[in-house]
Formats: structure tokens, sequence, C-alpha cells
């Protein structure tokens, strides 16, 4: 869709927001892929070790392709990193896999937040692709025009899935924290290498809710203008 000035300027914050976190993300995850754990556990044995701290026992490690790939698939029961966590003894990727099994761990408990995502993944996901099309659809014939709100709500159902996943992630993330800390897998300042690759992963879920919101609002507007 033509981007006019103001679509441009309102969505500038939130494009320079996403470029920063994707370097912000990658610098850490670098920097603290180069300092080895004191316990040289790598992030498949911190992975299984915490599931059993937390009497998970249905839920099966396994490795994939690709770099910062790593998720809980919560259909299927399984925690699978990438391979530069799976078999490394480095802070980053004890921190990411922890955080990972800190979303099995909120499956066992029921977490709200995770349980509200996962039951409006199928709506987001058929939002997500239906919107644009009947927006623009609407846009241009008149007659059709109803089309322009419909595709805002889809699209509207999508960045509210993209803002309930914000406290997903950070629970996780806080879970992951405390867990490596009471088992004593990672110490005094390892806890600060962990949450510096931690945080830099968040901001990217705050920067990709920050770019939803401006977009559902700039299709208000483009609404408002026709």
């Amino acid at each position: 869709m033509f981007f006019s000035l103001r679509d441009i300027l309102l969505l500038a914050p939130a494009l320079i927001l996403t470029l920063y976190a994707q370097w912000k993300v990658k610098s850490a995850f670098n920097q603290m892929s180069q300092v080895r754990s004191g316990s040289g556990l790598t992030g498949a044995q911190v992975a299984k070790t915490l599931l059993q701290r937390n009497s998970i026992q249905d839920v099966e490690v396994g490795a994939v392709q690709g770099d910062l790939t790593d998720h809980y698939d919560p259909i299927h029961k399984t925690l699978n990193l990438s391979e530069p966590v799976y078999a490394s003894d480095s802070l980053a990727a004890i921190g990411v896999a922890a955080h990972e099994t800190g979303h099995a761990i909120q499956h066992k408990v029921a977490y709200a937040p995770l349980k509200l995502r996962q039951t409006m993944y199928p709506l987001a996901n058929f939002g997500s692709m239906l919107a644009m099309p009947l927006f623009i659809i609407g846009l241009m014939v008149s007659s059709l025009k109803f089309l322009t709100t419909l595709g805002i709500v889809f699209f509207a159902a999508s960045v509210f899935f993209t803002l309930v996943t914000l406290p997903v992630e950070f629970d996780a993330s806080k879970r992951a924290l405390a867990q490596l800390s009471a088992s004593g897998m990672i110490k005094g300042q390892e806890i600060d290498g962990a949450r510096k690759v931690l945080n830099a992963a968040a901001l990217t879920y705050v920067a990709a809710a920050a770019m939803a919101v401006l977009q559902l609002i700039r299709l208000l507007m483009l609404r408002n203008d026709r």
C-alpha cells in the first residue's frame, strides 16, 4: 500500500526501535556466546535439568536448525533449541534454554496469559492473513467499503495477540532467571550475563507490539480519510 509522509512519520519510531532491538539481541547473544558458564552445562542439559526440577516429564528437548529459532511447542510438548544453543555451554545458550523452559513451566501451571495466547492463535493467524487484503479491497471498491472495517477488526485481533505475548515472554524470562539462580547453575555476574541476553530478546517483542499498534492506528486513519 502507498505510504504517505504522515504514515512514514507515524511508523518511524517503531521501525527504529525494531532495528535497534534486532541489533541489540544479536549483539548481546554474540557477546555472551563467548562466555562459558562455570557449571559447564549445555543449553540442552540446562533445559532437561530444569524440566526435571519442576516435575515436567512429558516434554522432550530437541535441536532445530537455524539461529535464534528456539521455541516451546505446547501442542506437541517439545522444547526446541537452535543448534548454537543446544550444544553450547555459554551464558547465552543457558539463558535462552532456561527461557524456553520457562514457557514449559507456564504451560504446566496454566499461566493465564499463555492460555489466552494459545486460544487466540488460530484467530490471530487467520486475521493477519486476511486483514490487509480485505482492507485494500474496501478502499478500492466503494460498494465494499465495509471490508475496510472488517479488515481492521481482523488486524486488531492480531495486534491484541502481539500485546498478550508481552507478559508471556517477560514472565518466561523472570522464571528462567529465578530457576537458574535457585538451582545454582549460574552464580554472581553470570546471572547478569544471562539477564542481558533475555532483556535484549524481550525488546524485540516490545518493538513488534509497538509496530503493530502504530500500524493499526494508521489503518484507522486511512479509513477515516476515505
